[in-house]
């Protein structure tokens, strides 16, 4: 029996409680988590560039960071950003290889030099007015050839997609051990915190970005990613 998820309060916040559970609520809470993560982390390590940085926007404990650098070694520097204090902690811990900084990208965006950046299941939590800047920010930060992977939940295109995929995606979370209770606690915890936008909003954004060859390579319901690279 999976353990029991760890609400945080009226509004959702990565708190210690949610850190220590988190890589467990992922794989029982999105469709298909393994597949996304598991070809995530080919692309990444098909597009790296030796001496470039990789670089996890919104990095939790460092999940999406450490089969890149098993893979990778000392080919590359590792970049982990993180706003939560409890998952910066815990990915100085789970991630040692990584240079993990404590930051907020609606302020300021890092110095890197990246050939690969990750953004998974993280943009949706940021305000819909910062995310523009921030996917041009990580364009202008990438080099030649290198490209962005963006993980996002997102809407139907129309009302009844919509609809028809979100109770799909909560039959599919009481399957995997959620209550009626706790699925709706963490839909109203959830409300005006994360904040999806269509597949064509997210596509619009890396292409208004600069990045070219904008492609999905995954989806499973109300989930989806993908990759653009830079020429």
């Amino acid at each position: 029996m999976p353990k029991d998820e760890v609400m945080a309060g009226d509004k959702w916040e990565f708190n210690a409680e949610v850190t220590e559970v988190f890589d467990d609520m992922l794989s029982r809470s999105i469709p298909d988590y393994e597949g996304m993560r598991r070809t995530t982390t080919e692309l990444a390590v098909r597009f790296a560039q030796k001496n470039t940085d990789i670089i996890d926007l919104g990095c939790s404990r460092g999940a999406a960071l450490k089969p890149i650098i098993k893979a990778l070694g000392r080919a590359n520097s590792y970049v982990g950003i993180e706003v939560s204090e409890p998952m910066y902690e815990a990915a100085l811990t789970e991630i040692p290889e990584a240079y993990v900084q404590h930051f907020d990208l609606r302020e300021d965006y890092p110095n890197v030099r990246a050939s690969v950046t990750l953004a998974v299941l993280t943009l949706q939590f940021i305000p819909i007015e910062y995310r523009q800047r921030i996917i041009a920010d990580a364009y202008n930060k990438t080099v030649q050839g290198g490209i962005i992977l963006l993980v996002e939940k997102v809407l139907g295109e129309d009302a009844v997609s919509n609809q028809t995929f979100i109770e799909t995606y909560l039959a599919r979370k009481g399957e995997n051990g959620y209550t009626e209770e706790q699925i709706k606690a963490k839909r109203v915890s959830l409300e005006g915190v994360l904040v999806p936008v269509t597949a064509k909003w997210n596509v619009d954004l890396l292409e208004r970005a600069g990045f070219r060859h904008v492609d999905c390579y995954w989806r499973h319901l109300n989930f989806a990613a993908w990759i653009g690279i830079k020429d």
